[in-house]
């Protein structure tokens, strides 16, 4: 956990304080005029983190448009090196939703030696790492597990695409994090009965609705993507930002007031 120090003060406290709020313009998102302007909206409505395809440009574009640390998220470990030269403060592997359109999938042993090989490649860098929702909960937990062993810094869940609301409304953005959500818990248990306390990044399927539940399950953080990517006007992007942002804050105080009580 000694590499987390690395990380922005702002962000470390963040963190501490399960609150961190990390924005995804997409692993797959190259297109720099997107990028911008999810950067500019992560910047504006109050994110912590923005994170950003692994290619070196679109670091720069990411810093100066948002003002936040930048994560670079990729599934090959050779492209890291660049992107942090660029000024990246962390690095991600995954996360795999827009892979599975394509009829892409990571079993667990390819997820591991991609971790192996990327700590071998960096081994500094913050590093954090996303179990696939297509494994079955158990396995999950146990990978992530495997992951912290192999020097991850933080993990990252997912979930999004595999679920299929039946609701409209508050009911179904629930049943759309459901999950992620299912996973977060799963793997925070797990975790914590091996006496493990690494930080865990609730993403994929998550909405201001269910931010807090997240958070309650045992995720250190939260990472948003089409929430915020898939829409159009900028100023639509900050409003969803800011009530994520109010989302988490929110739990971030009640949790502050109920260690204090207890």
């Amino acid at each position: 956990m000694a590499r987390l120090h690395h990380l922005p003060p702002a962000l470390q406290q963040s963190l501490e304080q399960r609150s961190l709020l990390k924005v995804i313009a997409g692993l797959s998102n190259f297109d720099p005029v997107s990028v911008e302007m999810v950067a500019r909206a992560a910047g504006g409505g109050g994110a912590d983190l923005l994170d950003v395809a692994c290619e070196p440009d679109l670091v720069h574009l990411a810093i100066h448009a948002s003002g936040l640390p930048v994560c670079v998220s990729a599934v090959e470990p050779d492209l890291f090196p660049k992107a942090i030269e660029a000024g990246a403060a962390m690095i991600e592997i995954g996360n795999f939703d827009s892979f599975y359109s394509r009829g892409r999938f990571f079993s667990a042993q390819e997820v591991f030696q991609l971790t192996i090989q990327t700590r071998k490649l960096l081994p500094n860098v913050v590093l954090s790492v996303t179990v696939p929702h297509v494994l079955p909960l158990h396995e999950q937990a146990q990978l992530a597990l495997d992951l912290s062993n192999a020097g991850a810094d933080l993990i990252q869940t997912e979930g999004g695409t595999s679920s299929r609301p039946l609701s409209a409304g508050n009911l179904g953005m629930i049943e759309k994090a459901a999950p992620t959500l299912a996973a977060t818990q799963t793997i925070f248990d797990s975790l914590k009965q091996a006496g493990n306390d690494i930080p865990l990044l609730c993403a994929s399927g998550l909405s201001a609705v269910t931010v807090p539940m997240a958070l309650a399950v045992g995720a250190s953080g939260v990472g948003i993507g089409s929430a915020v990517n898939r829409l159009s006007n900028e100023l639509e992007m900050i409003a969803v930002v800011k009530r994520l942002r109010e989302a988490t804050s929110s739990f971030s105080s009640s949790l502050a007031v109920s260690q204090k009580c207890s």
